[in-house]
């Protein structure tokens, strides 16, 4: 018992449990089928299952005798049935022997039919064997009669490729495949002559596919000589109005012959046509060839056709416009040496050329609409060399100049520079010979110029069949253009070129004043060419206006600048003893000389416009005053003595005596002085030594120095400390009166507090 029953005793895993539980149930429901049954061992397996004591025993005891009720039973049904099988046994043995009899009896008579049918057999084989051979013979004619149709078109077809009746061919293919070959496809001849038409197809396609390659490569090298006749004639073809009206006129009419010099024209194998010399006059004027007419194009229609019916045509049209393209451009494309192209005769013979292959295509009922855009196009590459060649012509116009007004010295010279330029001066007219004209002579020859371009720019316009209105509105774009781009660049350049003094500056700005009123004259000058008025709706106005406006304000700039630069140069040849103890009691040398400098330039300046000159006058005494502050309060500057404050002092004092002396008229009162306030002012607080009026009245509005700001008072001040107790302007005051130093201490301290208030 032990070791199980130990076991037994000892509580299972849950999962073990579970699993005997289902194990169980379903023994359970075994043995409950088994005994619904009735068997004799349900009890009995039920209790070797339940476990009872010697179960297995009572069940081995219980299977033996179940065995041995089994085997009696069988013994039992097997002598009930054995007479019968007996019986049965002994009728079949009886069987047998008539059986044997009647085997001999069927085999005799199969062997003596056997022998009677064997010659009616050979007989009947024959006939059936003709008969096969006659319905064969039928079906074989049947199917020859099928047969030969097909075979007589396949030879029609071999003979049209060999003559080369490509498209009698492909008809002759298309009734092969759609009614012939389907009547005996059946048969391998004709699979084979099926799959042989598509090859030949492409043969055909190929054939004329080449065909229309050699035509392409003729075509190409023989498009120079068939252009060439073709626009020879388009131009012949645009006097030939004229021609007819002129022999009209005259009472003769003759035909027009358009022959290429009298020639007659056979075929070559190229597909094109070529001439042979032939003296007679008459034939030739009898015969008349177009530029067609030396052009063979069956091979093109003949590669069209078949393509179209092969039902490709898409395919013949994309290669052919694709090789067209081609050749056009490798005609079209400049030589390597032809990058660009700066001569204006030569874009205008272009542009002639252009006309005539318009005209010429326009001729043979092609669009040329993009070929007049191009026309567009080399318009404007036409006004671009035009601008470049007369940017050459303005620029070697202005280097020649000299910038002086122009001298007369007779009525015939004063009549041809009026003639070239138109200049109406009613006080100049009045004047006695020899006199001068304002401007120089560069204005009437830029007026001239500006003329041929406007010549140059129309010749472009002949027989573009363009209206007056066109022509006029492209003649006032390009002489804009003229002017505005390429005129003022020149001017602009020539004002910023160093050896263009003020004389000259000048000079220029007169010139262009000039030419400013010049402009409605060129705009009457357009209008006579084109008869189209300026008023006219739509019409471009000459803005070139603007030009010579740009041109005198940088030229004006350029003068306040050179002004500027020349005082500077003055300026630099100062050359002041900063710690002189007395004045010299006489202005600077160099200052006198650049007083006098500025009155003899003023006085050239009377000739120029407006307030040009007031200005510049305005301009200089501003830069001088700016320039003498700057030299006092140069930070390199570390000490002023009272002498050289004096010496300063007189030089301000000419520069205001100049400002008084009204060097250019038009200022009022001491406008112009008003420049030198500021020095003037500083000089005066230190001259007089002033600073308590100067301390006490600040930030008043009615100050005495009003315009002396405390840090330039401090900057000025700290130069005339004595910082180093040597060489100090205050020395003897620092002996004599030592209270004076410590005023100046004093003042030093209240500047910086105004200037340190300002700047918080």
């Amino acid at each position: 018992m032990d070791t199980d029953r130990v076991h037994a005793a000892l509580p299972d895993p849950p999962s073990q449990i579970e699993e005997e539980k289902v194990e169980e149930k379903a023994c359970g429901n075994f043995f409950a089928e088994l005994e619904s049954v009735e068997l004799p061992l349900g009890t009995t397996l039920r209790s070797i299952y339940d476990d009872q004591p010697n179960a297995h025993k009572r069940f081995m005891e219980k299977l033996d005798a179940r065995i041995r009720n089994h085997d009696r039973e069988i013994e039992k049904m097997c002598n009930f049935h054995h007479q019968g099988f007996v019986d049965a046994i002994t009728e079949l043995l009886k069987v047998r022997a008539d059986a044997e009899k009647l085997m001999g009896q069927v085999t005799d008579t199969n062997r003596r039919l056997q022998d009677a049918g064997r010659d009616v057999t050979a007989q009947t084989e024959e006939v059936i064997r003709c008969r096969i051979q006659q319905r064969n013979m039928a079906t074989t004619v049947e199917k020859l009669q099928l047969c030969i149709p097909v075979l007589e078109m396949y030879s029609k077809l071999k003979e049209q490729l060999h003559s080369k009746r490509y498209y009698a061919a492909l008809k002759t293919m298309e009734q092969l495949e759609k009614v012939y070959i389907p009547r005996v496809s059946q048969y391998r001849f004709c699979q084979i002559m099926a799959e042989n038409l598509p090859r030949l197809r492409e043969e055909i396609k190929e054939i004329s596919m080449s065909d229309l390659k050699d035509f392409l490569e003729s075509i190409r090298k023989h498009s120079d000589k068939v252009g060439e006749t073709a626009m020879r004639q388009a131009q012949q073809h645009r006097t030939f109005n004229s021609a007819v009206a002129k022999q009209v006129h005259t009472g003769h009419y003759s035909k027009p012959v358009y022959s290429l010099s009298g020639r007659t024209h056979t075929h070559i194998s190229n597909g094109l046509l070529t001439h042979d010399d032939a003296g007679d006059e008459e034939e030739a004027d009898e015969e008349v060839l177009t530029a067609q007419d030396l052009v063979d194009f069956s091979p093109v229609y003949r590669c069209l056709h078949i393509y179209t019916v092969l039902g490709d045509r898409e395919t013949f049209e994309n290669y052919y416009r694709k090789q067209r393209k081609k050749q056009a451009r490798l005609v079209l494309q400049p030589q390597a040496n032809m990058s660009y192209c700066d001569d204006p005769d030569l874009v205008l013979e272009l542009k002639n050329l252009i006309v005539i292959c318009a005209d010429t295509l326009q001729g043979y009922g092609f669009p040329v609409n993009r070929l007049f855009d191009l026309l567009f196009e080399v318009r404007d590459q036409y006004n671009e060399t035009l601008l470049k060649k007369w940017a050459v012509v303005f620029r070697e116009i202005f280097e020649s100049d000299n910038y002086s007004p122009i001298p007369v010295e007779t009525e015939e010279e004063y009549k041809l520079v009026t003639s070239r330029f138109p200049f109406h001066d009613p006080e100049i007219e009045k004047q006695d010979f020899p006199k001068k004209l304002p401007m120089s002579q560069s204005v009437p020859q830029i007026y001239t110029q500006v003329k041929e371009f406007i010549y140059a720019s129309l010749k472009f316009s002949e027989s573009l069949h363009r209206s007056s209105t066109e022509i006029d509105d492209m003649l006032r774009k390009s002489t804009n253009l003229l002017l505005t781009r390429t005129l003022s660049s020149c001017l602009q350049n020539l004002i910023k070129k160093p050896h263009i003094g003020l004389t000259e500056l000048v000079q220029i700005i007169i010139n262009t004043t000039h030419l400013e009123q010049a402009c409605k004259y060129l705009e009457e000058f357009i209008t006579n060419i084109t008869n189209v008025s300026p008023e006219t709706v739509h019409t471009t106005r000459l803005y070139g206006l603007s030009t010579f406006k740009d041109a005198r304000h940088a030229a004006e700039g350029e003068i306040y600048t050179k002004l500027n630069q020349k005082i500077d140069e003055f300026i630099q040849l100062a050359d002041y003893e900063w710690s002189m103890a007395e004045s010299d009691g006489r202005a600077s040398g160099y200052l006198m000389d650049l007083i006098n400098f500025l009155r003899s330039t003023f006085q050239v300046f009377t000739h120029l416009p407006g307030k040009v000159a007031q200005t510049a006058c305005m301009s200089a005494c501003k830069h001088l005053s700016t320039s003498l502050m700057q030299m006092l309060l140069d930070t390199e500057l570390k000490q002023i003595s009272m002498g050289a404050i004096q010496q300063f002092n007189l030089d301000v004092m000419q520069c205001e005596l100049f400002a008084s002396s009204e060097p250019v008229p038009g200022f009022q009162g001491d406008t112009l002085q008003l420049a030198f306030i500021d020095l003037r002012q500083l000089l005066d607080l230190f001259m007089v030594w002033d600073w308590s009026t100067y301390l006490a009245d600040y930030g008043q509005p009615n100050s005495k120095y009003l315009r002396v700001n405390p840090a330039t008072a401090l900057a000025l001040l700290e130069k005339m400390k004595d910082t180093n107790k040597k060489n100090n302007i205050f020395s003897q005051f620092r002996k004599n009166d030592r209270d004076k130093q410590k005023l100046i201490e004093t003042v030093v301290k209240q500047l910086r507090s105004l200037v340190n208030g300002m700047s918080s």
